[in-house]
Protein backbone atom coordinates (compact mmCIF):
# COMPACT_ATOMS: atom_id res chain seq x y z
CA UNK A 1 0.00 0.00 0.00
CA UNK A 2 1.34 3.64 -0.70
CA UNK A 3 2.48 5.77 2.21
CA UNK A 4 -0.31 8.42 1.58
CA UNK A 5 -2.96 7.69 4.58
CA UNK A 6 -5.62 9.49 2.31
CA UNK A 7 -5.66 6.55 0.01
CA UNK A 8 -7.81 3.96 1.86
CA UNK A 9 -8.46 0.57 0.23
CA UNK A 10 -12.48 0.09 -0.53
CA UNK A 11 -12.23 -3.26 -2.44
CA UNK A 12 -14.25 -6.01 -1.09
CA UNK A 13 -12.07 -9.04 1.00
CA UNK A 14 -13.61 -11.45 -1.68
CA UNK A 15 -11.40 -9.28 -4.51
CA UNK A 16 -8.52 -8.75 -2.32
CA UNK A 17 -8.71 -12.61 -1.42
CA UNK A 18 -8.95 -13.06 -5.70
CA UNK A 19 -5.93 -10.71 -6.33
CA UNK A 20 -3.84 -12.40 -3.72
CA UNK A 21 -4.48 -15.29 -5.09
CA UNK A 22 -3.98 -14.46 -8.85
CA UNK A 23 -0.65 -11.85 -7.41
CA UNK A 24 1.10 -15.29 -6.43
CA UNK A 25 0.36 -17.53 -9.47
CA UNK A 26 1.44 -14.97 -11.48
CA UNK A 27 4.45 -14.97 -9.39
CA UNK A 28 4.99 -18.72 -9.25
CA UNK A 29 4.93 -18.59 -13.32
CA UNK A 30 7.68 -15.72 -12.95
CA UNK A 31 5.37 -12.90 -13.87
CA UNK A 32 7.31 -9.33 -14.19
CA UNK A 33 6.40 -6.40 -12.17
CA UNK A 34 3.35 -7.37 -10.24
CA UNK A 35 1.15 -4.91 -9.25
CA UNK A 36 -2.21 -4.17 -8.20
CA UNK A 37 -4.85 -1.05 -7.78
CA UNK A 38 -7.96 -0.52 -6.01
CA UNK A 39 -10.18 1.46 -8.73
CA UNK A 40 -12.89 0.39 -6.69
CA UNK A 41 -13.91 4.19 -5.95
CA UNK A 42 -13.32 5.42 -9.91
CA UNK A 43 -14.72 2.99 -11.69
CA UNK A 44 -18.42 0.59 -10.79
CA UNK A 45 -17.56 -2.31 -12.87
CA UNK A 46 -15.01 -3.51 -10.72
CA UNK A 47 -13.04 -3.27 -7.55
CA UNK A 48 -9.53 -4.16 -8.37
CA UNK A 49 -6.80 -4.40 -11.61
CA UNK A 50 -3.67 -6.66 -11.24
CA UNK A 51 -0.88 -5.72 -13.75
CA UNK A 52 1.43 -8.54 -14.73
CA UNK A 53 3.96 -8.81 -17.28
CA UNK A 54 6.47 -11.28 -19.40
CA UNK A 55 8.97 -11.17 -21.88
CA UNK A 56 7.55 -13.36 -24.17
CA UNK A 57 4.28 -14.69 -25.77
CA UNK A 58 4.70 -18.33 -24.44
CA UNK A 59 5.30 -16.77 -20.74
CA UNK A 60 1.82 -14.51 -21.00
CA UNK A 61 0.27 -17.54 -21.48
CA UNK A 62 1.81 -19.85 -18.55
CA UNK A 63 1.06 -17.05 -16.43
CA UNK A 64 -2.89 -16.48 -17.44
CA UNK A 65 -3.18 -20.46 -17.59
CA UNK A 66 -1.61 -20.57 -14.02
CA UNK A 67 -3.91 -17.93 -12.65
CA UNK A 68 -6.83 -19.32 -13.77
CA UNK A 69 -6.14 -22.32 -12.83
CA UNK A 70 -5.31 -21.34 -9.28
CA UNK A 71 -8.47 -19.02 -8.66
CA UNK A 72 -10.91 -22.15 -9.99
CA UNK A 73 -9.35 -24.09 -7.24
CA UNK A 74 -8.73 -21.85 -4.62
CA UNK A 75 -11.42 -19.30 -4.42
CA UNK A 76 -14.28 -21.37 -7.32
CA UNK A 77 -14.07 -18.50 -9.33
CA UNK A 78 -14.39 -18.27 -12.74
CA UNK A 79 -13.43 -15.50 -15.33
CA UNK A 80 -16.38 -14.17 -16.89
CA UNK A 81 -14.23 -13.00 -19.96
CA UNK A 82 -11.22 -14.03 -21.38
CA UNK A 83 -9.73 -11.71 -23.91
CA UNK A 84 -6.71 -11.55 -26.22
CA UNK A 85 -5.57 -15.34 -25.79
CA UNK A 86 -4.72 -15.19 -29.84
CA UNK A 87 -1.52 -13.63 -29.56
CA UNK A 88 -0.71 -13.47 -25.80
CA UNK A 89 0.72 -9.90 -25.84
CA UNK A 90 -2.48 -8.84 -24.02
CA UNK A 91 -4.39 -11.05 -22.20
CA UNK A 92 -7.46 -9.75 -19.60
CA UNK A 93 -9.38 -12.05 -17.02
CA UNK A 94 -12.67 -10.22 -16.12
CA UNK A 95 -13.47 -12.20 -13.02
CA UNK A 96 -16.24 -9.00 -12.38
CA UNK A 97 -14.92 -8.30 -8.71
CA UNK A 98 -11.26 -8.24 -10.40
CA UNK A 99 -9.51 -7.43 -14.15
CA UNK A 100 -6.15 -8.83 -14.45
CA UNK A 101 -3.95 -7.81 -17.49
CA UNK A 102 -0.90 -10.13 -18.27
CA UNK A 103 0.70 -8.28 -20.94
CA UNK A 104 4.52 -8.92 -23.25
CA UNK A 105 7.04 -6.52 -21.43
CA UNK A 106 6.59 -4.58 -24.39
CA UNK A 107 2.72 -3.76 -24.41
CA UNK A 108 3.34 -3.05 -20.79
CA UNK A 109 5.59 -0.15 -21.72
CA UNK A 110 3.74 1.17 -24.38
CA UNK A 111 0.15 1.26 -22.80
CA UNK A 112 1.86 2.24 -19.21
CA UNK A 113 -1.51 1.43 -17.14
CA UNK A 114 -0.01 2.00 -14.19
CA UNK A 115 0.21 5.65 -15.56
CA UNK A 116 -3.75 5.78 -15.67
CA UNK A 117 -4.29 4.49 -12.03
CA UNK A 118 -1.59 6.05 -10.20
CA UNK A 119 -3.89 7.90 -7.99
CA UNK A 120 -5.57 4.06 -6.60
CA UNK A 121 -4.54 3.16 -3.76
CA UNK A 122 -2.18 0.09 -4.43
CA UNK A 123 -3.19 -2.94 -2.76
CA UNK A 124 -0.70 -5.32 -0.64
CA UNK A 125 0.45 -8.17 -2.11
CA UNK A 126 2.17 -11.64 -1.25
CA UNK A 127 5.63 -11.27 -0.67
CA UNK A 128 7.00 -13.12 -4.17
CA UNK A 129 4.75 -10.88 -6.35
CA UNK A 130 6.31 -7.83 -4.22
CA UNK A 131 9.98 -9.14 -5.14
CA UNK A 132 8.91 -9.37 -9.38
CA UNK A 133 9.65 -5.34 -9.07
CA UNK A 134 11.96 -4.48 -11.52
CA UNK A 135 12.23 -8.02 -13.06
CA UNK A 136 11.59 -6.49 -16.45
CA UNK A 137 14.09 -3.70 -16.21
CA UNK A 138 16.20 -6.31 -15.31
CA UNK A 139 15.39 -9.45 -17.76
CA UNK A 140 16.06 -6.17 -20.58
CA UNK A 141 19.41 -5.15 -19.18
CA UNK A 142 20.54 -8.88 -19.40
CA UNK A 143 19.09 -9.50 -22.51
CA UNK A 144 20.27 -6.09 -24.59
CA UNK A 145 16.31 -5.44 -24.97
CA UNK A 146 14.74 -2.24 -24.73
CA UNK A 147 12.65 -1.54 -21.37
CA UNK A 148 12.43 2.27 -21.48
CA UNK A 149 8.90 3.30 -20.84
CA UNK A 150 6.75 5.77 -23.21
CA UNK A 151 8.60 8.61 -21.15
CA UNK A 152 12.28 7.45 -21.61
CA UNK A 153 11.98 5.76 -18.44
CA UNK A 154 12.35 2.45 -17.11
CA UNK A 155 9.75 -0.34 -16.32
CA UNK A 156 9.85 -0.47 -12.88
Amino acid sequence: MTDDESLLVTATDRSIALVNAAAQAAADRLAHDIIAYDVSDVLSITDAFLLASAPNDRQVKSIVDEIEERLLKELGAKPVRREGDREARWVLLDYVDIVVHVQHSEERVFYALERLWKDCPELELPEDAVRTRGKAAEHARLTGADAAGPDGGELS
